[in-house]
């Protein structure tokens, strides 16, 4: 930076657009006598807070600034808690862009900053996505420092840090790395951070998921491989369990790594409940899930065998096949399945029930009327939607709806030889899949690992549960105090 004002508000005007952008403002003022600009975004900065500081500085008179001006300002004019300087015009840049407040003083080749931001951001709720009966009902916002807090709120451990960089050439988007220290892997932290600052990228569009496609690299496998939750208290439990999270700011997810497949099978709500209860509907959402892969594949591929049933399974193939063949009719459900769900999304939440009675009722009434579809396949594409709708992670349902398209195409063509390779190539790109750091995406079942299987089939009494899962490889392998006892 020069000593000069003008010289500054010139290069700054050249490479921000002061004298273009309206919302870009130079509050010109006199310090102590002396030619000064107070550089900021309009709708960022704190009105009170903006008005003290403008009143405070143009109080001051010569001899109150003089020598040492920017050190004297720091410490004993300006009483403000966030206060630092800089002679860089990439950091004032960067600062004010992000909604700080920069004074320029002239004869000083040095600005001040302070963090007087505010961002527009909205209330705490619960995530639509992540609803409990009972439990915590507030969920992070777009709002990167407020996420923070929220977790801090629940972890108040000296360990839990936060390391943030900048991803983005232009952009300059905020990304938090969180993990407790003497708990997470060393070796996974370091490769996470290796990951992040290798990325070379104009901005994140679309914030984690953008991220996340940088880390994992180029992969056309349907399966996630990073968790999302807009829950403050699952965040947390994961941090305890050893897992790294990443926040990026403007969005309300957070990216949990790594994590396997049994993940994004479980819900908050189990832990909200008994042990007995929590468990019951844990079984009932591996159910679904089962549910919604194999069921349309193979009632078709029973029906291709429909004469080899025994006797009481002879309700199971339908009367007739109506118009189109079944394998064309199971494709246009699920076309249509998903259409509704995209139309569900577009739609105003006032005409979502209007949209779910006729996407639901009406279209498949009538067209069972006309012979489009039999009732038997409207069944079991409904049992399969609910099984999609019970799976906690949008992610993971769509993966199992793909390999379902998979499933269904292979046992329409191929028949009996179709359904056993498709899904025997479902399980290889289950077993095949890695997790963050090359770890086994099928833990505990492959490897396999009894003790961590029966905690996920089961939701044990939490005292019950006294060691980290081992595929983190942690550095505090146990969940429970020193002094107690923990099974090796």
């Amino acid at each position: 930076m020069s000593k000069k004002i003008k010289d500054n508000i010139d290069f700054l005007d050249k490479k921000m657009g002061i004298s273009k952008s309206f919302d870009l403002v130079n509050r010109e003022v006199k310090i102590g006598g002396r030619a000064a600009s107070l550089l900021f975004i309009d709708g960022f900065a704190k009105d009170e807070i903006m008005l003290f500081i403008q009143k405070t500085l143009q109080g001051l008179e010569r001899e109150d600034i003089n020598p040492n001006t920017i050190e004297k300002l720091m410490k004993e004019k300006i009483a403000y808690l966030e206060v630092e300087s800089t002679n860089e015009f990439e950091q004032l840049e960067f600062m004010v862009l992000s909604g700080a407040l920069a004074i320029l003083i002239d004869k000083e080749d040095k600005a001040i900053i302070l963090d007087v931001r505010s961002y527009p951001v909205r209330g705490l709720q619960e995530p639509e996505l992540e609803k409990v009966t009972r439990g915590a009902r507030d969920g992070f916002t777009e709002t990167l420092v407020f996420n923070t807090a929220l977790i801090r709120r629940r972890i108040r451990d000296p360990n839990l840090r936060f390391e943030i960089t900048k991803v983005g050439k232009r952009s300059q988007t905020d990304v938090v790395i969180g993990y407790i220290e003497d708990i997470a892997n060393p070796n996974l932290i370091n490769e996470l951070k290796g990951k992040i600052d290798a990325i070379d990228t104009d901005a994140l569009e679309m914030t984690e998921k953008t991220l996340e496609e940088f880390i994992m690299g180029k992969n056309w496998n349907p399966l996630p491989q990073a968790r999302y939750t807009e829950r403050p208290d699952v965040t947390a439990s994961h941090l305890m369990e050893g897992h790294i999270v990443v926040i990026v700011d403007n969005s309300p997810s957070v990216m949990i790594l790594p994590v396997t497949m049994f993940h994004f099978t479980q819900h908050a709500q189990d832990y909200y409940q008994n042990p007995a209860v929590g468990t019951y509907f844990r079984w009932i959402r591996f159910t679904g899930i089962i549910f919604s892969l194999i069921i349309p594949p193979l009632w078709l591929l029973l029906v291709y065998y429909k004469g080899s049933f025994p006797e009481w399974l002879e309700f199971l193939g339908p009367r007739k096949t109506g118009e189109i063949p079944l394998l064309i009719q199971f494709i246009i459900l699920e076309f249509g399945i998903d259409l509704l769900r995209i139309a569900s999304i577009h739609t105003p939440n006032v005409l979502s029930t209007s949209l779910a009675i006729i996407g639901g009722l009406i279209l498949s009434e009538y067209a069972i009327k006309v012979g489009w579809f039999i009732p038997e396949t409207i069944l079991y594409m409904a049992v399969a939607g609910l099984g999609m709708f019970a799976t906690p992670s949008i992610e993971f349902s769509m993966a199992i709806r793909i390999f379902r398209l998979i499933l269904l195409i292979s046992t329409g063509i191929f028949k009996l030889y179709g359904f056993l390779i498709s899904l025997i190539f479902i399980c290889i790109v289950f077993i095949t899949t890695k997790s963050f750091g090359d770890l086994r995406y099928t833990w505990p079942l492959i490897p396999f690992n009894r003790k961590a299987l029966s905690t996920i089939l089961t939701r044990k009494p939490i005292p019950e549960v006294k060691r980290r899962p081992s595929f983190l490889k942690t550095i505090d392998k146990d969940a429970a105090p020193p002094d107690e006892e923990t099974p090796q």
